[in-house]
């Protein structure tokens, strides 16, 4: 099982003591929506909150440095939303995350604008 696949059973699930393990002590959450980072303690709360489910999760690349997915979010406020994730890994776990969303499905009075995203990889 890769790592992305990983994270999103612990995400979907809320299992923090997995998040705990699969989660590196570095670790660092930039949320698209406001700018903020959050560390690898304020993820653990958030997960025990099971505010999120992921559907529809595709791996588009994968290897021991990094993960690119593009998934479907529900959120226990009733938003969803796609979503492209680039993940970082360091150690086998990981230490970066950082989230885009494509377009939200459903909030007709959302204030900001709809963003799209063309994602390249290259290889070396």
């Amino acid at each position: 099982m890769s790592i992305i696949e990983k994270m999103t059973k612990i995400i979907n699930d809320g299992d923090v003591a997995a998040g705990e393990q699969m989660i590196h002590d570095d670790y660092q959450f930039l949320m698209h929506s406001s700018g903020n980072k959050l560390g690898k303690q304020d993820i653990l709360k958030w997960l025990g909150m099971k505010d999120v489910k992921k559907e529809k999760v595709r791996v588009l690349f994968e290897n021991d440095e990094v993960g690119f997915e593009h998934a479907f979010a529900t959120y226990s406020d009733g938003n969803r939303e796609a979503l492209m994730t680039y993940y970082k890994y360091k150690d086998g776990k990981v230490v970066y995350m950082e989230t885009l969303s494509l377009i939200h499905i459903s909030e007709p009075t959302r204030p900001e604008r709809i963003s799209f995203a063309v994602l390249c990889l290259k290889k070396k």
